[in-house]
């Protein structure tokens, strides 16, 4: 049966396929988005015969998931029936989505079940509109769309609440037994406190959108609603204004417009600063001094200090009410993160606290952050958070040999500048991504393959130190460890020219009179540097001539789609730094995307791109010339990335 006024859309770069019958995943969306758009998915992971574990699915999930986003629906791999698969996803979901949400009625919510075929990767969608499952409606209608990121953040925002609580536990010493009861009666205080009429919201903003300052907002417990629920919040138009604070729009602390489309994604999200505080004088009818009150322990008692920190960072578009944002994003966040650390922190309450930190993280594939609480007492190498990574990278479908949610690469939700492309790198200002928005190859039917993640551009004469002629293969080097250090696989500094030249001295690939000197080095010491400093291998491909080049686009575009560094070419005295090729398979047709060491100029990314120290080089061009030397012979610099999580 299929209802054609219904349609599917997909705001993810791709559903988790796997050949793996009965592999479930859960469909996430957002109460704040048009009804039946998935936006991402998540793999369960805690199942078996008897179908998914939904305490275990449910404790996971709302950690990472943050508030703004549901689950609203499920996904099953399978070649049995579809409508009977389909039934089975969407009781899952409906399941799940209760044990979530701590309600036993979903009635009138829709459910998305979809079927796919483990061989051919097709994917069917059924929609339920109630709990009795009689029936599903066939859904035809399905639109992705390509670019999730502004779909998501042209209108949305962040929401950032940062709370340390410190929780005394006051417990008789002959019942130590009693201790998790007076324990969870503390914890239920503290969420009691977060819904008091006193209790005091305050929202500013924690961007610096422009010149004119923003004057914060507080909302007190009173102003707050409880009872509606997210699909009914009326949205306001973005540019409301009311005297009415509570009424106020979250894009009141927004920027009115971003001038460039890179700045849709969570990194470059607006950010809206909440902050907790108890007001306990405000309507006092008269002035009065302090009182304390004094209840004498009847026996010998223990105290204990439990310290919580606190940090929820939640979903919101930017025409929601700022009352709605906080009670029905803000309170419910740290009520849930308050409860999965009280969970972490109970087996070892009488011993030795667990640290417990949240991080949050935008890994590639997924248009939204995700939470991950971390214990902090283990350090990132040992078996316990590798092995709670690699199952985070399992629910994810992130790769395994990326350390895409290590402590390094979680978000910076500091004050943000969106004036700025730069990074900073001691007391230095130094372009990155120059590479972004550049004109395209030219190649026609070309597929283009391009570095993965983030580098900083090292080229001649930076930072007053004079290597023009010879130090190309060296800021050629320190482009491709700033792409290593970018990406958190490394923590060691960018090394100059005479700590490289020390490195090869150090392992005796060269005498001591080389450091200082001006001689040229190629993609072998570049390989030992590696080496040495980053413990990374490289693979180096030689090439005769620069004609021969086109014949390696095919292995140069799988090292970018594989591995995503940067490649070093160095031929007799010059070297460059390879950033992407675009090749035509069928036509042999190629260009390469050139960073070029070479340049002597100021940091202007303008000047560097329209001088063509950065873009495309064709093999041949359209007056017969080859960038590359005919009569040279290259080497090719591949490094690998390090097989970590």
């Amino acid at each position: 049966m299929e209802k054609n006024n219904r349609s599917i859309r997909i705001e993810c770069p791709k559903l988790l396929i796997t050949r793996n019958e009965s592999d479930l995943q859960w469909l996430i969306g957002s109460p704040f988005s048009p009804p039946l758009t998935i936006i991402s998915t998540f793999r369960c992971i805690h199942s078996g015969s008897s179908g998914p574990d939904f305490l275990k699915e449910s404790e996971e999930i709302r950690t990472l998931l943050l508030k703004g986003f549901d689950v609203i629906g499920a996904l099953i791999v399978g070649k049995s029936d579809p409508q009977k698969t389909a039934v089975r996803a969407v009781e899952a979901a409906r399941n799940l989505r209760k044990v979530l949400s701590g309600r036993t009625n979903l009635e009138n919510e829709e459910m998305i079940g979809a079927v796919a075929d483990p061989d051919t990767g097709d994917i069917r969608f059924f929609v339920s509109d109630n709990e009795s499952l009689a029936s599903l409606d066939l859904v035809n209608s399905v639109s992705y769309d390509a670019n999730p990121e502004k779909f998501l953040w042209e209108s949305g925002c962040l929401l950032l609440c940062q709370l340390p609580i410190k929780l005394p536990v006051c417990f008789p010493v002959n019942k130590p037994s009693d201790v998790e009861c007076i324990f969870s009666r503390a914890i239920e205080a503290v969420i009691a406190k977060l819904k008091d009429p006193n209790v005091v919201y305050m929202v500013e903003a924690s961007n610096k959108a422009s010149l004119d300052v923003v004057q914060p907002v507080i909302l007190r417990g009173e102003d707050l609603d409880f009872d509606t629920t997210a699909p009914n919040i009326e949205l306001l138009d973005e540019a409301a204004r009311s005297s009415d604070q509570k009424l106020l729009p979250c894009a009141h602390f927004c920027l009115k417009s971003k001038s460039t489309p890179h700045l849709f994604s969570a990194k470059n999200a607006d950010i809206l600063q909440v902050s907790v505080l108890l007001n306990r004088s405000e309507k006092s009818p008269k002035c009065s001094a302090p009182a304390v009150e004094y209840f004498p322990a009847l026996e010998e008692t223990r105290l204990l200090i439990v310290d919580f920190n606190l940090e929820v960072l939640c979903y919101a578009v930017q025409g929601i009410p700022l009352m709605h944002a906080i009670s029905k994003l803000i309170i419910p966040g740290l009520i849930d993160q308050l409860i999965s650390m009280k969970q972490m922190t109970l087996p070892n309450l009488l011993t030795q606290h667990p640290e417990l930190h949240p991080y949050h993280f935008s890994p590639p594939g997924i248009a939204h952050p995700i939470t991950v609480i971390y214990e902090l007492n283990y350090g990132e190498t040992e078996m316990k958070q590798v092995d709670a990574r690699r199952s985070l990278h399992l629910r994810l479908g992130l790769p395994f040999d990326r350390p895409l949610l290590r402590i390094a690469s979680s978000l910076d939700l500091s004050i943000k500048d969106h004036s700025s492309r730069s990074s900073t790198r001691k007391g230095s200002s130094l372009l990155k991504d120059v590479h972004i928005g550049i004109p395209s190859s030219g190649v026609s039917g070309g597929i283009v393959s391009l570095v993965q993640g983030s580098y900083e551009y090292y080229h001649y004469l930076q930072e007053g130190f004079d290597d023009s002629g010879w130090g190309c293969a060296y800021r050629s080097l320190q482009t491709i460890i700033s792409w290593f250090r970018l990406q958190h696989y490394s923590s060691v500094d960018v090394p100059s020219h005479r700590e490289i030249q020390q490195s090869l001295v150090d392992i005796g690939d060269k005498d001591p009179a080389f450091i200082g000197s001006r001689e040229w080095i190629g993609a072998i010491e570049l390989s030992f540097v590696l080496d040495k400093l980053l413990g990374v291998s490289c693979k180096i491909i030689n090439v005769r001539s620069g004609s021969e080049l086109p014949e390696k686009c095919r292995e140069l575009a799988l090292h970018f789609e594989t591995q995503g560094t940067p490649i070093m070419i160095g031929g007799g005295v010059l070297a460059y730094t390879l950033l992407g090729v675009d090749y035509n398979d069928a036509t042999g047709e190629c260009a390469f995307l050139i960073l070029d060491p070479h340049y002597t100029g100021s940091d202007d990314v303008k000047k560097i791109v329209n001088g063509g120290w950065c873009g495309w080089k064709k093999s041949v061009d359209s007056k017969g010339k080859s960038f590359f030397l005919q009569d040279k012979f290259y080497n090719l610099l591949l490094p690998q990335r390090p097989n970590m999580v």
